[in-house]
């Protein structure tokens, strides 16, 4: 295993997989995956837990701005991916990383002021009503955070959200320390548990079952930066739960070009605020693009933040189609368009190195992160 000695990121290419046979279904790429392990940890003093939750980054960074800054030196993203982890007791520790790459020979903030609304011409959302909807994958995937914001189960305990929904880039927010995470259920009729005593054509009441946070991760690329330039690429932390969820959850996957996915769209449902107690899907276009995020205008509001962005492409070492998850949905941003201000709405994508790092922390053990 060797280090990686400059900037890593370009490093981690893509081997395109696609054939000239396969053109007709779009197939998910094979990653060349770096390796992210922990080096050293160090406790840290409780933290205040004073900060107001936010459900939305706002940043004027856009696209050519993001295409302009430098690339970070291999020093520089060793601490962007450092993290901290925070304990549902309110220890909080620090970890330093190191990124490798597996030889051949291996085995294995500034804001524009604007009404609080993301919705592009005709509001394209669509509300999932009944419970053979809500309650099958994958819509079944998407949770509730107590802090406000959604979450996409990735594994049997753990849950993919965006950072700025536990931590502001300089505090954890209140209710942080107890964290918990929603999963909507049906809601129980006078005693009938559960049975089905009604046909009504009307929408099934459901309710939030809770499940507390054990522990979260946050890279310090969000703490370091909050909604900066970089701030916003690191945009996303992993929950892990006191108990298993056991429901189907989404995989992770590394974030192929725009141009790779199917129609250039993608996908996600999260509990948008202004429809309270509703899950709301939608999908759109991809607009464009930077190694780190997907420029977007999805219909979306305050709640939706943490969504996992997901899309559905072939699986050819399995034979299969699969959704994966891609990215985060993180939040909006006004954008200078030749002049012209533009908004859009912004998710954080999974790159290699933020797969490697995801899939250790759920993992623990880099050998099960080699394919992205």
């Amino acid at each position: 295993m060797a280090q990686v000695p400059t900037i890593i990121f370009l490093l981690c290419t893509v081997k395109d997989v696609m054939s000239s046979s396969s053109h007709w279904k779009p197939t998910w790429p094979a990653y060349k995956v770096p390796v992210v392990l922990p080096q050293s940890t160090l406790n840290l003093d409780k933290p205040r837990f004073d900060a107001e939750p936010k459900l939305e980054v706002v940043s004027p960074c856009g696209p050519e701005c993001h295409k302009r800054s430098r690339l970070p030196t291999y020093e520089e993203v060793k601490d962007y991916l450092s993290y901290e982890t925070l304990f549902s007791n309110g220890s909080l520790t620090e970890t330093e990383v190191g990124i490798y790459i597996l030889s051949s020979s291996s085995d294995g903030s500034q804001s524009r002021s604007r009404t609080k609304r993301q919705i592009y011409g005709y509001d394209s959302r669509f509300s999932i009503f009944g419970k053979d909807f809500l309650l099958n994958y994958p819509f079944s995937t998407s949770v509730k955070l107590s802090t406000g914001c959604t979450g996409t189960l990735v594994a049997e305990k753990h849950v993919l959200t965006a950072a700025h929904c536990i931590h502001d880039g300089k505090s954890y927010v209140k209710g942080a320390q107890k964290l918990r995470v929603g999963f909507l259920k049906p809601k129980l009729k006078d005693g009938s548990r559960g049975a089905n005593i009604t046909r009504s054509k009307m929408p099934e009441k459901m309710k939030f079952q809770w499940i507390r946070v054990k522990r979260t991760h946050v890279p310090k690329g969000w703490i370091k930066g909050n909604a900066n330039d970089i701030g916003m690429d690191y945009d996303y932390a992993l929950l892990e739960l006191k108990k298993p969820h056991k429901r189907k959850f989404m995989k992770i996957g590394v974030s192929p070009p725009a141009r790779h996915l199917p129609g250039g769209r993608i996908h996600f449902s999260g509990y948008d605020n202004d429809r309270p107690g509703n899950l709301v899907y939608r999908f759109c276009d991809v607009k464009d693009e930077t190694y780190d995020l997907l420029y977007q205008q999805c219909d979306a509001q305050p709640g939706a933040s943490g969504s996992g962005v997901y899309v559905r492409m072939w699986k050819r070492q399995h034979h299969k189609w699969e959704r994966k998850i891609i990215g985060i949905f993180s939040g909006h941003q006004w954008v200078d368009m030749n002049g012209t201000p533009q908004d859009f709405n912004v998710a954080v994508r999974i790159t290699p190195l933020k797969y490697a790092q995801i899939c250790y922390w759920i993992k623990g053990n880099y050998l099960d992160c080699r394919e992205g």
